[in-house]
């Protein structure tokens, strides 16, 4: 039914914005810029980048969710907010030339039967432990750039692992689909969206791995 369905918005770069059946607005990686208006309840962040997070969120936003802790130990969220439990699986990023523990977190959302998963700024492979914290996904956010996160090679083994029902690219920055999808042919049905906005549900899950593209993507 309509009321099971949750919204799900491309804004921008990494940020896509999640509207639970009761109603709460989730923005995705959010520097302020992209999904701002109307204000969402819960914001999740990242800070590999400046684009990715901002210091200085609305106060108006209930819940900022870091995806790193500045004192540097993991990050640790779990939080039911209405009709959806948010949890973090943590990973590492690139940074001075080495790699900083912890600095990126893959969110979690589980609402009306769904798990979505948001990768974040992910730059390395996850191993079994990774796997195994995050589970399966029903819906997964991957970054599509090649490079800067991480090979298009590399992503697609992730979604392929994963398992996903819907793959939704972001962060392509200035790689054409077109290459991302060359490395996920045969795995994933490909289809474009149409819109930026899709609608989901347990039941209008497609029933074979489906990569959705957006519009503005």
């Amino acid at each position: 039914s309509p009321s099971e369905e949750v919204t799900i918005t491309y804004a921008g770069h990494s940020t896509y914005v999640i509207e639970t059946p009761g109603g709460v607005r989730i923005a995705t990686d959010f520097s302020g810029f992209h999904g701002a208006n109307p204000v969402p309840r819960v914001i999740t962040m990242n800070k590999a980048h400046s684009t990715h997070y901002t210091l200085t969120p609305d106060p108006a936003i209930e819940h900022v969710l870091r995806g790193w802790d500045p004192s540097g130990a993991p990050a640790r969220h779990q939080l039911v907010v209405d009709d959806v439990y948010i949890r973090n699986v943590t990973t590492d990023i690139r940074a001075g030339g080495g790699m900083e523990a912890d600095g990126n977190s893959i969110f979690i959302f589980e609402v009306a039967d769904l798990c979505i998963g948001h990768l974040g700024h992910l730059h390395h492979m996850l191993d079994g432990s990774d796997y195994a914290a995050i589970g399966r996904l029903d819906i997964v956010m991957v970054p599509v750039d090649g490079g800067l996160t991480l090979s298009q090679k590399g992503m697609a083994d992730i979604v392929n692992r994963l398992q996903s029902s819907i793959v939704l690219p972001m962060h392509r920055r200035f790689t054409e689909v077109d290459t991302f999808l060359s490395n996920v042919k045969g795995l994933f049905d490909v289809r474009y969206a149409g819109s930026d906005t899709i609608k989901v549900s347990l039941s209008t899950l497609p029933k074979v791995p489906t990569l959705l593209i957006p519009d503005g993507l």
